[in-house]
């Protein structure tokens, strides 16, 4: 089963047999999307807007914006207009989300950037406006 998942994974990205073989050296890339498969159909990635006041794309309180684990978003279940400051502030969160399913712990345990913010700082501080939001892992909608 394992071996099946990997090599579905190297099918999936397009890695060479060489590049395959290289994808399993240290072992932990292996374990991550062995880990990662089987979060994929239980988990999503909910990114909900807590504060907005001024976004230029009228990201508002209580939108929301879901990702799959790996970080991918569903665009059926985001709005059509998405920020690029504000999306590229969701890094590190989804990182950590990762590398918790990875590891086999609950993945809404993680403290650091669990709220994020735009790097806007509103117009009282020469900005434009100002976003925060909150991440959070949510089960799957069986649909």
């Amino acid at each position: 089963m394992s071996d099946k998942i990997i090599g579905n994974y190297g099918l999936r990205v397009g890695y060479s047999p060489n590049e395959l073989k290289q994808f399993h050296q240290k072992g932990h890339r292996i374990r991550h999307v062995q880990q990662l498969s089987k979060a994929t159909s239980l988990y999503s990635i909910e990114v909900r807007v807590i504060k907005s006041r001024h976004c230029n794309s009228n990201h508002n309180v209580g939108q929301t914006f879901v990702m799959d684990v790996d970080g991918n978003f569903i665009t059926k279940l985001c709005p059509k207009k998405m920020c690029v400051y504000l999306m590229s502030q969701l890094t590190i969160p989804v990182a950590l989300i990762n590398e918790r399913l990875s590891e086999g712990v609950d993945p809404n345990s993680f403290h650091f950037m669990r709220v994020i913010r735009c790097p806007d700082v509103g117009v009282e501080c020469l900005g434009y406006g100002e976003v925060m939001v909150e991440i959070n892992v949510v089960k799957r909608n069986k649909t």
